[in-house]
């Protein structure tokens, strides 16, 4: 995904940028316009509108907006009038026998005055081709259902010209909150999307991602309290990489215990184990479930095999070890559970471990009273589908509302949650939900979620906290996808082993 780009284009020296929600930008909006002359804020909002659009399309000569009856429909008229002013040839279609807020009105009035052609038609007066521009004015925030209609055909107009669109505020269909789609048929596939006012999480997880290409953002010269905003976005983490001084030694940086590997599946595990080494790990030791697995690791013989015995031994000091439980785990995970739950210090559990807890209500139970033992801390990191099955969702519903599925199982496990997909999320009881800004296609290949859990086993057993742990985890392992593309003539899929060794650099 292109990097979101700030106001006069720079990126800002900042790893986290607020998210605001529907509610929360209105109410930023009614709070500026009250401080402002009338119709500030949209003459600020069309006028970024019309600077980017002749950045980003300077040879453009025809542009055509399609307006919508709201603000975002009158910050497309007010970009109008500047650029029929910058002297290009500028056709506005407007929803039919709509009335518009005052903004709005006062917008056209001026795009009328400067020239602009107003119609009806849902549709650009001919066909423009791919060296102009159309503008996508449409709904921005305030679209909440499905679009028909004349919206509808415009919509569809918008995509199916092989215009490059410019969408202001958000593509129109797309959710604000949850990048989720109003209407699977009904969505504008931008090229480039300009947030106004504020960033919105939905254009940076889920759907919105594939939709709104590349993000710019134009504050309005409006100072946002951050306090306000429903959600963060993580742009780095440089600063959370946990410390090596000369003096420590191998012990001084954790015991990770790699727990999975069913028959058939010790791929998942030995991917695991090898991401936890590179993470930086002090002692890494693999327990394969698959009995007749290889005693070595022969391309990492650093990793100590464990026999599962083990697990069930109490000199096994599990309860200060970061346990990393369920890559490739099969059915054969969840008879060793309950030991795991009740004694490892640090918990990270994925796939089939979470599979296992969401199937047996026992197993939920216990992990629910973790967080009344001291030092007992858990990470979970879900899939879609995984989150589903513990949730009793279906996944459409999860990938519908994903930041607010994250969040509800960090509160019912009292876990930090990693909830992966296009925008990881991540959530912790009481703590700022955070959407991921690093990663791409490429990672959707096998075994890459084992390497994502065995990365964050092993910065988490170095002494940070769980949920910097899967902050730096996460976005380390998303940006080392972005720095292998980035070498690629023609990106495709990243192996989970070749990802490895790009985390390794």
């Amino acid at each position: 995904m292109p990097w979101a780009v700030l106001g006069d284009g720079s990126r800002r020296d900042v790893e986290r940028l607020p998210l605001f929600g529907v509610a929360a930008t209105r109410a930023l909006e009614i709070e500026a316009a009250r401080a402002l002359p009338p119709h500030t804020l949209m003459q600020r909002a069309g006028g970024s509108v019309a600077r980017l659009a002749l950045a980003l399309a300077p040879h453009a000569r025809r542009i055509w907006i399609a307006a919508g009856p709201g603000n975002n429909g009158g910050d497309g008229l007010e970009a109008a009038a500047w650029l029929q002013r910058a002297g290009k040839q500028v056709t506005v279609s407007l929803a039919p026998s709509v009335q518009t807020p005052a903004d709005a009105a006062a917008a056209g009035a001026k795009a009328r005055a400067a020239g602009v052609a107003l119609v009806e038609s849902s549709a650009p007066p001919e066909p423009l081709g791919p060296d102009n521009l159309a503008i996508d004015a449409l709904f921005g925030i305030g679209l909440t259902r499905a679009p028909a209609g004349w919206a509808l055909a415009a919509m569809r107009s918008l995509n199916d010209g092989g215009t490059p669109v410019l969408s202001i505020d958000l593509p129109s269909g797309l959710d604000a909150e949850q990048g989720a789609l109003l209407d699977e048929t009904a969505v504008v596939q931008a090229r480039w999307t300009l947030s106004l006012l504020t960033l919105k999480p939905g254009l940076f997880t889920a759907q919105g991602r594939d939709h709104a290409g590349q993000i710019w953002f134009h504050d309005l010269g409006v100072d946002a309290e951050t306090s306000q905003a429903s959600a963060g976005l993580l742009t780095g983490a440089s600063t959370l990489w946990p410390a090596r001084r000369h003096a420590q030694h191998k012990g001084s940086f954790g015991d990770v215990w790699v727990v999975g590997g069913a028959a058939g599946m010790v791929g998942a595990a030995l991917l695991a184990a090898r991401a936890a080494l590179a993470a930086g790990a002090g002692r890494v030791h693999l327990v394969p479930l698959d009995p007749q697995s290889p005693a070595l690791d022969p391309m990492h013989p650093e990793l100590m095999h464990r026999p599962l015995t083990a697990l069930h031994d109490a000199r096994t000091p599990l309860e200060n070890a970061t346990v990393v439980c369920g890559c490739g785990g099969g059915d054969a995970v969840r008879e060793h559970l309950p030991g795991l739950i009740a004694r490892a210090g640090r918990l990270l559990l994925d796939a089939d471990a979470l599979n296992a807890v969401a199937a047996d209500p026992s197993l939920a139970r216990l992990l629910e009273m973790r967080a009344g033992r001291r030092r007992a801390a858990t990470l979970l990191t879900p899939h879609p589908l995984e989150a589903s099955r513990l949730l009793g969702l279906q996944t459409a519903a999860i990938q519908s509302a994903r930041l607010s599925a994250a969040e509800r199982l960090a509160q019912r496990w009292h876990a930090t949650v990693v909830l992966k997909g296009s925008g990881s999320v991540i959530a912790a009881p009481g703590e700022t939900t955070l959407i991921n800004a690093s990663g791409n296609a490429s990672l959707a290949t096998a075994g890459t979620g084992d390497v994502l859990a065995g990365w964050i086993g092993g910065l988490w057993a170095q002494g940070l906290s769980a949920r910097s742990a899967a902050l730096l985890g996460t976005h380390t392992h998303g940006a080392a996808a972005d720095v292998w593309c980035a070498h690629q003539a023609r990106p495709g899929p990243l192996a989970a082993s070749a990802l490895i060794a790009q985390l390794r650099r």
